[in-house]
């Protein structure tokens, strides 16, 4: 059953235009009310806990970078009560909206929605459903309807170019070190994407991600393709 009393609101953005622009736009609609505003991860963790709204609405930057965003979202859905994250961004592709969705949030949109579109989003996020901005559902569709030539298979979606990349060598057998080395990049560098793709693959360890990947098609070509080799 739909709840039909007054949905509370918090903006997280870095760009203030933004912020302001969206506060009046659903500060204007009856049975909306924007309780307060946010920058950084920070600050939008600090509001929500303060305000306890019932949807937040934010970017997938919440200070420099894409990660802060998410993180952002992680630690907001961990408050309670939970409140809704609808994510409103300029970002187009079905990784953002798949990464998005698994973090927790309820709702996508791009920020060229309409006003009808944003007040349609909040209400529905608010009232327990999912929704998917116009645009942006066909994206994740495809994304999760399986692989194309040339494109990833679904289970990889959400991991970055790079990630990907490192990935396909783990999948080889190759340990941090040869990774490195053959990817021009540091170890640190290395630890850090496969920690991020074991959170992503929703994996615990490295030998499971390394099924995942084989599954999906990468490391069948390299040294360990016929097993799990020394990459673990």
């Amino acid at each position: 059953m739909n709840d039909t009393s007054e949905v509370t609101v918090v903006i997280v953005d870095e760009d203030p235009v933004f912020r302001l622009g969206m506060t009046a736009l659903l500060g204007s609609v009856r049975g909306l009310s924007v309780v307060a505003e946010a920058a950084t991860t920070v600050e939008a963790v600090a509001v929500v806990e303060r305000h306890r709204p019932r949807v937040v609405v934010m970017d997938l930057r919440a200070g420099p970078g894409r990660e802060s965003g998410v993180d952002a979202a992680r630690q907001v859905l961990r408050l309670r009560p939970q409140p809704a994250v609808l994510v409103m961004t300029g970002v187009d592709d079905g990784d953002s909206v798949l990464v998005s969705l698994r973090t927790g949030a309820r709702g996508y949109l791009l920020k060229g929605a309409s006003a009808a579109e944003v007040e349609r989003a909040v209400r529905a996020v608010a009232n327990g459903e999912i929704l998917l901005g116009h645009g942006v559902a066909r994206h994740a569709l495809a994304c999760v309807a399986g692989p194309h030539p040339g494109g990833r298979a679904p289970v990889l979606c959400g991991l970055t170019p790079r990630e990907h990349e490192v990935l396909d060598q783990v999948a080889r057998g190759l340990d941090n070190e040869m990774i490195a080395r053959r990817l021009a990049l540091s170890p640190k560098t290395v630890r850090n994407h496969v920690s991020t793709i074991l959170t992503k693959l929703q994996v615990n360890s490295r030998a499971q991600a390394i099924v995942r990947a084989r599954e999906a098609g990468l490391g069948g070509d390299g040294p360990g393709g016929a097993g799990l080799g020394g990459g673990r």
